[in-house]
């Protein structure tokens, strides 16, 4: 089994930057992709971006394109996501999924992901 335990999030400016954190244990040699997803108040959970773990193939919801930036360093079984010129709307829980189960496609569909940790808060003040 593998555990996901997210870190980074908090409160910050519009304009500013924070940088999550996806810390796995257990086992990590089972982890196909990991992805991030949001949820906003009174809103669905959305897709973010993903990362396969082996080959860093990386996909992106379009509203995040070039403000936010998913990678993974393998050795410390940990998946980054960088997030630079926050908007208010980017206010929401992030949550980290892990992808451990085939069928091995990827994609934005929550149920795509087996594994979920618990969650971090951002917040973007205007």
């Amino acid at each position: 089994q593998v555990q996901l335990v997210e870190s980074g999030g908090g409160l910050v400016q519009a304009g500013g930057s924070l940088r999550l954190s996806c810390a796995a244990s257990g086992r990590t040699d089972s982890i196909y992709a990991v992805g991030w997803f949001r949820q906003a108040p009174g809103k669905e959970r959305e897709f973010v971006a993903y990362v396969t773990w082996s080959g860093g193939r990386t996909a992106y919801t379009d509203s995040v394109k070039g403000r936010f930036t998913i990678s993974r360093d393998n050795a410390k079984n940990t998946v980054y996501l960088e997030m630079n010129s926050l908007k208010p709307e980017d206010t929401a829980v992030y949550y980290c999924a892990a992808k451990t189960r085939p069928p091995w496609t990827l994609g934005s569909l929550q149920g795509q992901y087996d594994i979920w940790g618990q969650g971090t808060q951002v917040t973007v003040s205007s």
